[in-house]
């Protein structure tokens, strides 16, 4: 971990993706102890289960369609939308097509190392 902790430079070819649940897969793109920068990409039809934490989340849509809930509110957000989580609010998405999220975390989620 600490290695990467002191790198300013991430390749993509060199970070692995991991699976994380039926048709999701997450890669740790930069990170620092009070920020995490993160893709995941999602088949059509892939669930992000609702769960909390109490990290403060920004997402980027990059690409797809996702049906994203918030609090037990939802938006259907695509190319170009973003949404913000507070600390320790439910959320989850559900891929309404193929697409791909680009997730920051303050602080870093040291549970995904």
């Amino acid at each position: 971990m600490s290695e990467r902790l002191n790198s300013f430079f991430q390749h993509e070819r060199d970070v692995a993706w991991e699976a994380t649940e039926p048709g999701v897969k997450r890669k740790i793109m930069a990170y620092g102890p009070d920020l995490m920068v993160v893709r995941v990409v999602f088949e059509a039809g892939a669930i992000g289960k609702a769960h909390q934490h109490p990290h403060r989340q920004a997402s980027y849509v990059e690409s797809g369609v996702f049906d994203v809930t918030i609090d037990g509110r939802t938006s259907r957000l695509a190319a170009g939308d973003s949404f913000f989580v507070p600390e320790n609010l439910v959320h989850g998405v559900v891929a309404i097509e193929a697409g791909q999220l680009i997730d920051s975390f303050t602080p870093m989620r040291r549970e995904f190392l």
